[in-house]
């Protein structure tokens, strides 16, 4: 039986590429770092802060991302916004993952043959 460390290892591999598409998507509608780590948690995208954080602020280097500050509440949060460079990257990304989505689909099915 395979260890729940080595599965564990395996489904961190898989959601790491996948967070960015997720970032990237659910920013669409801006947000803030918190309230997007627990939409992707609730959306079956459960990432760590120390993971989440230094991703936006990558993300935001590269051009995919922009950003602002809300002064106006109690506390100064930095909200995120996919930017239309963001928007390409991603639709692309969305392309090529739909392509790995069918050649494994055909795998699958040409390995019940």
């Amino acid at each position: 039986m395979v260890s729940d460390e080595i599965l564990r290892t395996h489904l961190q591999e898989l959601r790491r590429g996948t967070v960015v598409v997720a970032s990237l998507v659910a920013l669409r509608r801006p947000d803030y770092g918190y309230a997007l780590l627990q939409r992707l948690t609730d959306h079956g995208f459960p990432v760590d802060a120390n993971t989440l954080y230094p991703l936006l602020r990558r993300l935001e280097e590269q051009g995919l991302l922009t950003s602002e500050w809300n002064t106006e509440e109690s506390r100064p949060r930095k909200f995120y916004r996919t930017s239309p460079e963001g928007e390409s990257v991603l639709d692309r990304l969305l392309t090529d993952l739909t392509a790995v989505q069918t050649s494994l689909t055909q795998l699958i099915e040409g390995a019940d043959r």
